[in-house]
């Protein structure tokens, strides 16, 4: 079931990760996720965020797609490789985007960068 999806433009600099974590988080709750998998949208939107910034767009577009078992996240890409990027871990970024997304790809014409989160089945 799909539950709406949100979109946001900010200044591609690192100083304004907090602004998307924090609408990431929101969102999060808003759905079925549970503490842990809140907490896991939040780092992926401030990864995939920080990596938008080292392709050096004017600024980064991400949009939200909630729906009863998942957060979609779309992170629009500037045209530098991130791995030119002063200060910018790819390697660490790509290994915490692995551990707390279940899909992380950059699109075909490497313009946007897309990550899923499902949600986890709850314990009983």
């Amino acid at each position: 079931m799909e539950r709406g999806s949100v979109r946001l433009s900010v200044p591609a600099e690192v100083g304004f990760a907090r602004v998307v974590r924090m609408t990431a988080a929101s969102l999060a709750t808003m759905g079925e996720l549970g503490v842990d998998d809140v907490e896991d949208v939040r780092m992926a939107a401030e990864e995939g965020f920080v990596y938008a910034c080292a392709t050096a767009p004017a600024a980064c577009d991400v949009s939200f797609q909630l729906s009863g078992d998942e957060v979609r996240m779309a992170f629009s890409l500037g045209e530098q490789d991130a791995e030119d990027a002063p200060d910018t871990d790819v390697d660490l970024i790509e290994a915490l985007l692995s551990a707390v997304c279940d899909d992380y790809a950059i699109s075909d014409d490497g313009l946007t960068l897309g990550l899923v989160k499902r949600v986890r089945p709850h314990a009983e």
